[in-house]
């Protein structure tokens, strides 16, 4: 039967999301999702769909949709591509701007979607990896498609603007900004993707906006791109509940913004706790914090949470297997996790005085 199956498939590795536990009762801080719940005008759009409307496909353009993202953005829709989740539009970019014997780039660590994307696309890629700090210098600018998650992830270091820039005009290729988090940030690159031909930024409704399990993100940028994009979509790629959802929630983003604010001061709840255990936290612009345990190791406090039902990521690969990625929680959650974590290291620190 493996005879059926391309070659790069089988010899693939699959990305491997966070744990997903079906209790409902965990503290799940592993997979970056919103705490709070989307906005009242969200539940109030679900509401008002009507059941008879299911039996119809939806707009396969998503006009309202577009036409509220490029108000929000001050752009003309023409510059918007809407998709199922940004994951989809990340796959379509490979099929749209990279040849058969081109290149695609990105930071190590990042996005542990990236290789596996190139990988199913059986072209080349290239990790460049970031220094001991997780900070990058000027990378080669000669890959057909580049992909740079901004702030970045696993790590939620937001990288200098000038910088980003610089790269994005002397790339010969396509740049795409993921910008998945940069509602927690100081700032976003969205204007490069309005003045360059070659740049395009990614915004998901999954973690500011609390609808991750929507699955619906979108794409700016030059109107060539866009169009491409278009051109290989699936017919009905984003299904009429998603359309009407995402433009409640674009909508109110008077809410959005409270949201981000409850998330930022529970960053720095976080952050502040966890070095009162002397944990290396790295500055963070995003709904997670990147940090290094002290006394323990990444897994084994990884796996000892995930006994008291608390759940965080660990990257088991050589440049992130020292670290933990944590989402910022609701203030109950952080505090338990604090306390979980300070009985755990408690009784480390007991193990070795009766060593």
């Amino acid at each position: 039967m493996t005879s059926l199956i391309r070659n790069c498939v089988k010899n693939m590795s699959a990305y491997v999301p966070g744990e997903q536990p079906a209790d409902v009762n965990v503290v799940k801080l592993n997979t970056n999702e919103n705490p709070y719940p989307p906005s009242p005008q969200v539940r109030r759009a679900l509401k008002m769909i009507k059941g008879d409307n299911l039996r119809r496909y939806p707009d396969p353009e998503c006009g309202k949709l577009r036409a509220v993202i490029a108000k929000l953005h001050k752009c003309a829709e023409t510059r918007v591509f809407t998709g199922n989740g940004s994951d989809e539009i990340l796959a379509l970019c490979t099929k749209a701007f990279v040849e058969d014997k081109q290149t695609i780039a990105f930071f190590d660590p990042s996005y542990s979607l990236y290789p596996v994307l190139a990988k199913i696309r059986n072209v080349k890629s290239r990790a460049i990896k970031l220094d001991k700090n997780f900070e990058w210098r000027m990378p080669p600018a000669d890959a057909a498609l580049f992909f740079m998650t901004n702030p970045n992830a696993p790590t939620g270091i937001l990288y200098p603007k000038n910088e980003v820039a610089k790269f994005c005009r002397k790339s010969r290729g396509v740049v795409v900004l993921d910008e998945a988090y940069v509602d927690f940030s100081r700032y976003n690159c969205l204007d490069l993707a309005l003045k360059l031909k070659n740049t395009l930024v990614l915004r998901t409704l999954s973690k500011s906006y609390s609808l991750a399990g929507l699955r619906l993100g979108y794409a700016i940028g030059a109107p060539e791109l866009i169009a491409a994009l278009y051109k290989i979509k699936d017919s009905y790629n984003v299904d009429r509940v998603a359309q009407e959802l995402a433009t409640a929630a674009l909508r109110d983003q008077a809410y959005m913004r409270r949201n981000v604010r409850r998330i930022m001061a529970g960053r720095r709840k976080l952050s502040e706790g966890l070095l009162k255990l002397n944990f290396a936290v790295f500055p963070s612009e995003t709904n997670f914090v990147w940090v290094k345990p002290q006394g323990i190791s990444a897994e084994q406090l990884y796996r000892l949470l995930c006994r008291q039902k608390i759940f965080v990521r660990y990257f088991s690969r050589e440049l992130t297997r020292d670290y933990l990625r944590i989402t910022v929680g609701t203030d109950e959650q952080i505090n338990k996790l604090i306390k979980a974590i300070a009985r755990i290291m408690k009784m480390k620190a007991m193990e070795m005085e009766n060593k």
